[in-house]
């Protein structure tokens, strides 16, 4: 019994210490700042984090520096992966969080294809289920990996101003993911109400689908159309990319993800 007790004791103190240096880690990390040629590069990469405030500067940078010790970047398809391409993907995947408690706990490993690539997908018709190939330009797995086209990841860090952003656009079903499912609702920011997100939310998708139905143009892409949780991905997009255009359309979407982000890109123009 007392060689038991002691195992127990022992084993939980390794536990206690482990659990210790990975927040002193994380700690460390989060209070680092970039090199100026880090910092260059995300700056001529990412043409948002330009107009993003300099209070948020340091916040980013330490969070970046805490993504790229937890993350592995993995080349496909002969794709040699550079910094430019980490810093431009932590960057950004960053933006998302750089005011917010929530992070990409699970996620371990990018993928990442020199252009559009092609995923396998099971599609169910009663008892029927078929695969088919569908050609993309990303992919976000619960739990990781996030997959994406290089191509397409590097056109829309450059033009920030079109609502096409596809790593904004997987890094908001990554962080959809962490309420447990991928269905629109995220995790709330503190003090923020999950029912009025689902009043918003759920009217403002049941419009967008009306009008994408009967082919009417909209600010929000029409991919949005597909399901609440690509609905959400598609709005992140404007907001942080075009807020004015949301704004206009969807005014009440606007000002829950400004609640959810605690950000206001409005004042970034």
């Amino acid at each position: 019994m007392t060689i038991l007790f002691l195992f127990l004791l022992g084993a939980a103190a390794v536990v206690l210490l482990w659990t210790y240096s990975k927040k002193r880690k994380r700690k460390a990390l989060l209070s680092t700042t970039l090199t100026d040629d880090q910092r260059n590069i995300i700056l001529d990469e990412v043409t948002l984090i330009r107009k993003l405030p300099r209070a948020y500067g340091a916040q980013l940078e330490g969070k970046v520096s805490l993504f790229l010790d937890q993350v592995e970047f993995i080349g496909c398809n002969g794709l040699e992966v550079t910094e430019e391409m980490q810093l431009s993907i932590a960057a950004q995947a960053c933006l998302l969080v750089v005011n917010s408690p929530q992070w990409y706990d699970t996620l371990r490993t990018i993928l990442i294809y020199p252009g559009a690539f092609k995923s396998r997908q099971q599609i169910s018709d009663g008892y029927v289920v078929t695969e088919q190939e569908i050609v993309r330009t990303g992919e976000s797995w619960a739990r990781g990996p996030v997959v994406l086209s290089w191509e397409h990841s590097e056109r829309g860090a450059q033009n920030h101003t079109d609502g096409q952003n596809v790593v904004l656009h997987e890094f908001a079903h990554q962080l959809d993911n962490l309420s447990g499912h991928t269905d629109g609702a995220p995790v709330m920011s503190p003090g923020q109400s999950l029912a009025r997100w689902a009043q918003v939310f759920t009217s403002a998708y049941d419009i967008h689908v009306g009008r994408v139905e009967r082919g009417q143009p909209t600010a929000v892409d029409a991919y949005g159309a597909e399901g609440p949780e690509e609905y959400f991905a598609v709005v992140v997009e404007l907001f942080f990319e075009n807020p004015s255009r949301l704004v206009q359309e969807e005014p009440d979407v606007y000002h829950q993800l400004s609640e959810l982000f605690r950000l206001n890109p409005l004042d970034w123009e």
